[in-house]
């Protein structure tokens, strides 16, 4: 067929079809419209929520923090044991300054609590009670019965009536985290509440550009603790209108989207829970108004696919005859020419499809060799294993990855057997035919003996190495089956190969951890032909009367552990990793000459580790003198552990933790110094950690370690305060004074500036007049 007379029939068939996908594309994008507007709109609202649950959890941290403090103050500790009498002035006076300090604008914490029922006495910001006289006695007596010593619970806000919030705007409810006290005691008498109004939740969670009314959040009660009706917080959720809530009561979902009625109506709902608390934050959207956006949609579609219609059926004709260059090009890739189709009475495709079969085939064979170098990795990885290079999760691990779990998992008795091939003087093969005999001793095995029973077998060290295993748990009966099979082996090998072949047996075991000790009880047992002879099958428990062989590994991962933990100056963890590392030590049975050798091997890591990091002796052992010599010169596990701990591992925890203290005030300095030189430009984390060249999160906590702030609440603490050096010094207009803070509006900065302040800029600016003297007033 000519090239030709395919591109007029490829003409003709593009030009008939061309109207069928934008028919398609039309009905396709109808439908799934208001798919796509629900999917967007819900990864918007997932976006929100996590927004408002991470400003909420903020708040919750922080009001948790600063109850900490109160509740392990000398002052509450000291006040627990009193009767806080008139006699106690002083004492109740300071009590109530730490319950001062912990309320803020910035936390909306309204009234800190704290109950001793022991010695019948409550305070809290309206003064001190006799809980025995209060009228609410019986419902905060109820709060000890919370089953933690610390948790959010919604409470009645009249429990906690207060002169001095008499004025503000009711609520009913308060969220209050209550901690049992005495916090370090087993019996608690005691309550420490901090209360935050729940209504002041939509205060806390509003942003700059909208407020959040499609919002809500509960429990994990599933009481509602934010609506954008108030009468509804402290009801169920079920009690608002809403469907069935059975999906968000599963704890092990901690996000997602469903459909829902609230009331007649079907709205989609988006949902996260709190990691914090297991409180729920919702985020609601009405189906109504998103099948009225794709309606919308839908008639824009329409247009926009007849507009594809002819354009289509236009550029049909002309696409349809360029068409055929891209196949002409892949017929000159593949070495074919127009001649040859004419010859072989073929069109273009026969001709590459015959192309893409050798293509195919060449494609097997490297299956194949992948397959085979699989298989290699898999012997090697055996090796590793039957030599105790893995950990005991390392190791299961890698027989997951080979498929070997369901086997171990079966298996109730396993054992190692290896065999080694004996050459006699009238052999007819020598020492250079032992690799290719091994290779064929190996092929043997492999199917004789049911590969449901065994591991691959290996090659190592001139021994074909391999684990065996039976569901039958009897040590008899597993021992019998065992030995037919070696038996059964040894004469496969006799007939095939003309050679003798000893095999050694390790004692039966259950646990796979083991493995490496039973390959050198194998490997023990071949050493024994020395007394009895070739063609032998050996087993260890005659040789060693039944037990194991000793295993003496270094516990080298523990060590790393341990000098990781060093290296991060974690005292406490590494003080635990120490106490395991000597276990494992003293857990061998060992002389007390073998112990000297891990015991050293121990010094001389540690003293390479703290080489490498460019610490001198001299830093931790100022008087000089051998460490090897006074570690050799201990007798006890106690007195060598303490003097490793004390004397080495300590003072190395000591000077890394030095120059980890160093290097954080550096970063804090240098972070402190933007913020003072480019508070009024659109300075972010981020960019600080960019040109510092430190990752984000890193700096962020390294910043609120060193000054108690987050990065925002230190930049907008700063920004305040020039904001108020202008408003006394200047006249420069609240608008100005905004735009220079990268405030979005006047009326943000005004309301941020009143909920910091407790006035507006332009009063601050008045009182701030009225102090100064009459020539500065004058100047300014």
């Amino acid at each position: 067929m000519k090239p030709l007379s395919f591109l007029s029939k490829l003409m003709i068939f593009t030009i008939a079809v061309s109207t069928l996908p934008v028919l398609f594309i039309g009905s396709f994008s109808y439908l799934t419209s208001t798919r796509e507007i629900q999917k967007n709109v819900n990864q918007s609202k997932m976006e929100l929520i996590s927004q408002i649950n991470s400003n909420v959890e903020r708040k919750l941290t922080t009001v948790n923090q600063t109850l900490n403090q109160v509740v392990n103050s000398t002052v509450l500790k000291k006040a627990l044991q009193n009767p806080l009498s008139e006699s106690d002035f002083k004492l109740y006076n300071d009590l109530r300054n730490e319950i001062r300090n912990m309320q803020s604008f910035d936390t909306k914490l309204e009234d800190v609590v704290l109950i001793n029922l022991q010695q019948d006495w409550m305070v809290k910001n309206s003064g001190l009670y006799r809980m025995s006289e209060y009228k609410d006695r019986e419902g905060l007596e109820r709060l000890m019965n919370t089953p933690d010593d610390t948790s959010w619970i919604l409470t009645p806000s009249s429990w906690f009536y207060s002169e001095e919030n008499a004025n503000s705007a009711p609520c009913s409810y308060s969220i209050s985290l209550i901690k049992k006290l005495p916090v370090a005691g087993l019996h608690k008498y005691g309550l420490a509440l901090a209360n935050i109004p729940a209504c002041s939740l939509q205060d806390v969670v509003a942003t700059d550009s909208e407020r959040p009314d499609s919002v809500i959040i509960v429990n994990e009660r599933q009481q509602v603790l934010m609506h954008p009706d108030p009468s509804l917080i402290g009801r169920q959720l079920k009690e608002s209108g809403w469907g069935d809530t059975s999906l968000i009561a599963d704890e092990a979902q901690p996000a997602g989207q469903f459909q829902t009625f609230i009331g007649k109506q079907e709205y989609s709902a988006t949902y996260l829970r709190s990691q914090l608390n297991g409180w729920v934050y919702f985020s609601v959207t009405s189906i109504g108004s998103l099948t009225r956006e794709a309606g919308k949609i839908g008639l824009y579609t329409f247009y926009v696919c007849l507009l594809m219609l002819m354009l289509s059926i236009g550029l049909a004709w002309f696409g349809s005859r360029r068409m055929y260059s891209p196949i002409e090009r892949l017929l000159h890739l593949i070495g074919r020419r127009k001649t040859d189709i004419r010859r072989r009475h073929a069109n273009e495709f026969e001709l590459i499809g015959e192309e893409y079969h050798r293509l195919f085939q060449s494609k097997s064979q490297l299956e194949t060799e992948v397959h085979q170098h699989i298989r290699q990795v898999r012997t090697f990885s055996l090796i590793e294993a039957y030599q105790g290079h893995y950990t005991k999760r390392q190791l299961l691990e890698k027989l997951e990855q080979y498929g070997y779990n369901e086997q171990i998992d079966a298996w109730q008795m396993m054992t190692v057997f290896t065999l080694a091939l004996d050459f006699t003087d009238d052999s007819a093969y020598g020492k250079k035919d032992l690799n290719l005999l091994l290779f064929a001793a190996q092929n043997i095995i492999e199917e004789l003996l049911d590969p449901q029973s065994r591991f691959a077998p290996v090659i190592m060290d001139q021994t074909i190495v391999t684990l065996i295993g039976s569901p039958d748990g009897e040590p008899d009966s597993f021992h019998q089956t065992v030995y037919a099979w070696t038996e059964k082996l040894q004469h496969e090998i006799h007939q095939c190969l003309k050679l003798q072949a000893s095999i050694g047996l390790s004692l039966p075991f259950q646990a796979i951890h083991k493995l490496s000790i039973a390959y050198r009880e194998g490997i023990e047992a071949l050493k024994y032909r020395i007394k009895l002879g070739t063609g032998v099958i050996i087993q260890y428990e005659n040789i060693n009367s039944g037990k194991h062989v000793l295993n003496v590994n270094y516990p080298t991962h523990k060590e790393n552990d341990l000098l990781d933990a060093i290296k991060l100056a974690e005292v406490e963890k590494a003080k635990e990793l120490t106490g395991r590392l000597f276990h494992s030590l003293f857990g061998q049975e060992l002389s007390p000459q073998e112990y000297q050798i891990p015991l050293t091997r121990l010094l001389n890591n540690l003293l390479v580790t703290m080489q490498e990091a460019g610490i001198a002796l001299h830093q931790i052992q100022p008087t000089g003198g051998s460490l090897f010599e006074e570690m050799l010169g201990l007798h006890t596990k106690a007195e060598i552990e303490d003097w490793y701990w004390t004397t080495v591992i300590h003072p190395m925890i000591r000077i890394f933790n030095n120059r980890q203290n160093a290097q954080y005030q550096n970063i804090s300095e240098k972070i402190i110094d933007l913020i003072q030189h480019e508070y009024d430009a659109d300075l972010t984390l981020e960019a600080c950690a960019a040109r510092l060249h430190y990752n984000a999160n890193y700096i962020s906590s390294i910043f609120r370690k060193e000054t108690g702030y987050s990065f925002s609440e230190y930049l907008t603490m700063y920004r305040f305060k020039m904001a108020k050096l202008w408003l006394r010094e200047t006249e420069m207009p609240v608008k100005e004074i905004a735009a220079k803070l990268r405030y979005n509006n006047s009326q943000n900065f005004i309301r941020s500036f009143r909920k910091v302040e407790g006035m507006t800029p332009g009063q601050f600016r008045e009182t701030a007049a009225t102090h100064l003297p009459g020539k500065v007033r004058e100047t300014i």
